[in-house]
């Protein structure tokens, strides 16, 4: 306070405007609708934060099961590699074994066994979708057709104690 003119004997001090109030003294003085201001804003602002996070966990999640399917779809890759390995073998041994070193039989027979495998499941497919096409949600109308036919019973009771209503003089 160094730097200050000294005041003339007679003349009051300089007036200094007041402190800043706290925050909590502020907070005294606010009105209730800026309360319910800064509630509903420090709210929103929570909600956004939670879901910033739940994406961020979403995601996280996200990204690990796509290295896992990754990693799966390469181990479902190389079993299949192997199951060719392991039926060329199999020809090869009935090749050795049962036709005396004839090629082609063995192959044509491991063929018919992979088309009796394929028409199997051919069939369970085709029965499968059979038995769920057309994709209509067949309960959701029914559900739909009940709650229908309760509202048009509980709207026509509803007509029926109006009348009786005004029959007996009771609506004015």
């Amino acid at each position: 306070m160094a730097d200050q003119t000294p005041s003339s004997p007679g003349t009051p001090p300089p007036v200094t405007p007041p402190a800043t109030p706290p925050p909590e003294f502020n907070a005294e003085k606010k009105s209730v609708g800026d309360l319910v201001f800064d509630v509903t804003e420090g709210t929103s602002s929570l909600i956004r934060e939670e879901f910033e996070l739940a994406k961020a966990e979403v995601s996280e999640k996200l990204a690990k099961l796509l290295r896992g399917s990754v990693v799966g779809v390469a181990a479902g890759v190389f079993a299949f590699l192997a199951l060719i390995l392991v039926m060329e073998g199999v020809a090869w041994l009935l090749n050795e074994e049962v036709f005396d070193g004839k090629t082609w039989p063995g192959f044509f027979i491991e063929a018919a066994v992979f088309l009796l495998v394929a028409a199997l499941a051919g069939l369970i497919a085709y029965r499968a979708v059979r038995a769920g096409s057309p994709p209509v949600p067949e309960q959701a109308i029914e559900e739909a057709k009940l709650t229908k036919a309760m509202f048009e019973r509980e709207a026509d009771s509803a007509v029926e104690n109006v009348e009786h209503s005004v029959v007996k003089g009771g609506g004015k």
